[in-house]
């Protein structure tokens, strides 16, 4: 056959294309078809030439699509014509794989970390293989990514492993394209590779200090049924491990971390393994198993042998499954062995999580007995994702490693935009073309050393996905440490945006459900605290939206806070706001009373009284608050929604009573305290409360939905804030929307809470400014 008798194509595709195994599955499917011409990486993702047959070209072009490798994210699939004598092919006229080619200026997305595939389980435990019980084992559809990447495109001598030399072995699978470990950019083994080391803390004994290899591993479990604290470096940062069923070891962690009650996430071997301890549906199967490998939030059974000190006063666990090589070694079953450990956060309280191996000796050492290090360094820090099962599906909690940063696609084109999010649970975001690229869990921007990581991962995602935004977007809050560096840096951008945050909040749910805007929604954003354009703090919002602007059409009525943020770590003190703005007495009988000493009542009745050092708020999340505080539930707080979470815990699912509020473009929540402390009074119990707390909320939320689509013609509703990963909530309020006839949106790829502000902002800034450049055109 002449070239005059074949065809030729130019191929490009982008998504998530690159340190999958797409090159080679190209050139297999090149070779099957009798294929002639090549595949290469560029910094836009894969571009191919081919010359053959014309059906057989077509059939390359849908099987691309049809049998891509697990890990590969096709987006778009750009087929163009050639002339075949256009086309340089290999000497040898066959198909071959080109060496990366870097365009200024172009970009594609990469892949997250995904855990360890099974085809490298198996070989990780089997004796005849040569990298049995080897931690850094990979291959291209499993392992390291995002927190090994310095650039793209994602070549090993652009990633953390450059320092390490391939032997020959692991050479030759690198080199080979009928291997499954062609260009596998972490690819090593025991001989070349990245090796454990274990290591003595200043509270250790001491025993196996130096012990490298398998012998590292086998101190480690050790330490932890000896009742240790073993820092050990992961993927994206160090751990804090302990046994999960010992509670000596598990308060031990708690005082010397500085978190009191917040529950610990577990990580155990395999699903039989947390079913041993947590009821497991389908779904949450599912998610558990998936490459992403999040923390998911179970259900903990009445005989869990899991220390109760693990989540205090909850009736739910976080738990993992193991997403690399040295957690499955870590975790193997045997006799004695615990089926769970902790794995916190390698920090203490509100810091970033420790990456480097001597940054970990410094920070960890008064928390840890010993440390389980790595030669590999980690070049971005990454907390573990969280997510729970909510109606058969993901809401997620925290987005970060496995899906971070894996861009959410836009409705719209939007221009290149930084958007900095805001102070609780901050993640940025980067737009570019129809992609918005949300940043791993930064977390709470309340230190220097949390600003310092938000400034160095802005600056590398600019550099990775070339960037360089035009539009910076932050939130109303003046004193948000996101807000000064925004303002901080305006001067390098042609526009600052500052927008609302509840009107963020409603539009990143639009956004990932793909809304245009070009339509009205009723947004519902309920949460602890957001700044409104009055100055007020905001957080029961009923708004008429689309990106471009809204209108507050209903709130919950304003109470005044004593004390602003000094109040949020004490609920008696909200509770005291609402019983005086309830027009209630501050009886002693009632447990908020008796919690504030009379001193203290004194001062805190004069600042109401006077309205001095109040700060007026319509906050849902400062109500569940107040309640929980006269049930007599949470009296004081240690972390975020404390209060909220363990009034949850409590509520009685057969009632289905409910308190009532005040309807108006005010919604007043007096009614609804004034039959709390009727029943506080009455020796109801705070199970029964708690359920007609968010029975009532639920009926307010529709009422009040139905009454703005009378006035206003709106059938879709957007459910966003914090208090919506109150899934108890949701189950309420989500089948009496539907039953009414509305659409509901709710999250589903992007936290409900702060984590997914930044995104909203992003969308909100993008429609803005097209519309302020319309005008002016």
């Amino acid at each position: 056959m002449t070239r005059s008798d074949l065809s030729a194509r130019n191929i490009r595709i982008t998504g998530v294309v690159q340190g999958v195994g797409f090159r080679p599955f190209v050139y297999n499917l090149a070779l099957e078809l009798e294929l002639r011409g090549w595949v290469l990486n560029s910094s836009s993702g894969v571009e191919i030439e081919a010359v053959g047959p014309p059906a057989a070209l077509e059939t390359f072009a849908e099987r691309l699509e049809s049998d891509a490798p697990p890990l590969a994210r096709i987006e778009t699939v750009t087929v163009n014509e050639l002339v075949p004598e256009d086309v340089e092919l290999p000497a040898s006229e066959g198909f071959n794989i080109r060496h990366s080619e870097a365009q200024p200026g172009e970009f594609q997305p990469i892949s997250p970390d995904i855990c360890t595939c099974e085809d490298c389980l198996a070989e990780l435990f089997d004796p005849e293989d040569r990298r049995y019980r080897y931690p850094f084992i990979n291959c291209t559809n499993c392992g390291p990514r995002f927190t090994i990447i310095q650039d793209i495109p994602y070549d090993r001598p652009q990633t953390t492993m450059a320092p390490f030399k391939m032997c020959p072995n692991c050479q030759a699978e690198y080199d080979d394209p009928t291997d499954r470990r062609f260009h596998a950019q972490p690819n090593a083994c025991p001989v070349c590779g990245p090796r454990v080391t274990f290591r003595s803390g200043a509270m250790s004994d001491g025993h196996a200090d130096g012990a490298t290899g398998d012998r590292a591993v086998r101190a480690t479990r050790e330490a932890l049924l000896d009742g240790k604290i073993v820092a050990i470096k992961g993927l994206g940062g160090f751990h804090l491990a302990c046994d999960a069923t010992n509670d000596e070891a598990v308060q031990k962690l708690r005082e010397r971390k500085g978190r009191v009650d917040k529950p610990f996430a577990l990580m155990a071997f395999s699903i039989d393994a947390v079913e041993g301890f947590c009821g497991v549906d389908e779904k949450e199967r599912e998610i558990l198993t998936s490459r992403e490998r999040p923390i998911v939030l179970l259900d903990e059974q009445s005989d869990s042998p899991i220390s109760p000190a693990a989540a205090p006063s909850n009736d739910t666990l976080g738990v993992m499954l193991p997403y690399t090589p040295l957690h499955y070694l870590l975790l193997e079953p045997s006799d004695g062995f615990p089926p769970a450990l902790v794995m916190t956060s390698g920090n203490y309280s509100e810091e970033p999580i420790a990456t480097g191996n001597q940054e970990a000796r410094e920070r960890l050492d008064a928390l840890a007995d010993a440390f389980l290090f790595h030669d590999r360094e980690i070049h971005a820090r990454c907390d573990d994702s969280v997510t729970r099962v909510f109606a058969g599906e993901e809401l997620p909690v925290r987005r970060s490693r496995g899906y971070a940063p894996y861009p959410i696609h836009l409705p719209f084109a939007v221009p290149q935009i930084l958007a900095v999010g805001g102070e609780l649970k901050n993640t940025f975001c980067l737009t570019r073309d129809r992609y918005a690229f949300l940043s791993q869990h930064i977390g709470d921007m309340e230190n220097y050393e949390t600003l310092t990581f938000f400034e160095e991962m802005v600056e590398q995602l600019k550099r990775t996905f070339r960037i360089d935004p035009e539009i910076i977007a932050h939130d109303l809050h003046p004193a948000y440490l996101s807000t000064r560096y925004a303002q901080g840096h305006a001067s390098a951008y042609e526009t600052e945006v500052a927008i609302q945050h509840h009107h963020a909040q409603v539009a990143s749910c639009m956004a990932e459900h793909g809304l245009s805007g070009d339509r009205p929604i009723i947004g519902v954003a309920f949460d602890g605290t957001g700044y409104g354009t009055d100055g007020a703090i905001w957080g029961g919002e009923f708004l008429i939206m689309d990106y471009a602007s809204f209108r507050r059409a209903a709130h919950l009525k304003y109470v005044p806070l004593p004390g602003g943020d000094a109040a949020i770590r004490r609920p008696y003190r909200v509770a005291l706001a609402h019983l005086w703005a309830a027009g209630l007495e501050w009886d002693e009988a009632l447990p908020s009373v008796q919690a504030a000493s009379e001193e203290e009542r004194t001062v805190l009745a004069q600042q109401l009284d006077k309205d001095v050092n109040t700060v007026p708020t319509s906050s849902s999340g400062r109500l569940f608050d107040a309640v929980s505080s006269l049930a007599g539930v949470r009296q004081t707080i240690n972390y975020e929604a404390q209060a909220a979470i363990e009034l949850e815990n409590l509520v009685d699912e057969r009632i289905t009573a409910a308190y009532g509020f005040g309807q108006a473009e005010a919604i007043d929540a007096g009614p609804v305290i004034r039959d709390v402390v009727a029943d506080v009074k009455a020796g109801v119990p705070a199970e029964t409360i708690a359920a007609k707390l968010h029975n009532g909320i639920a009926r307010m939320i529709c009422d009040t939905c139905l009454r703005l689509r009378a006035s206003d013609g709106l059938d879709e509703v957007a459910l966003s804030g914090g208090v919506f990963q109150n899934v108890t909530l949701l189950e309420r309020v989500l089948p009496m929307l539907r039953d009414a006839g509305f659409t509901v949106y709710t999250h589903r790829l992007v936290p409900p809470n702060d984590g997914g502000l930044s995104l909203g902002q992003a969308v909100v800034a993008a429609v803005r400014s097209e519309a302020e450049s319309t005008e002016e055109a």
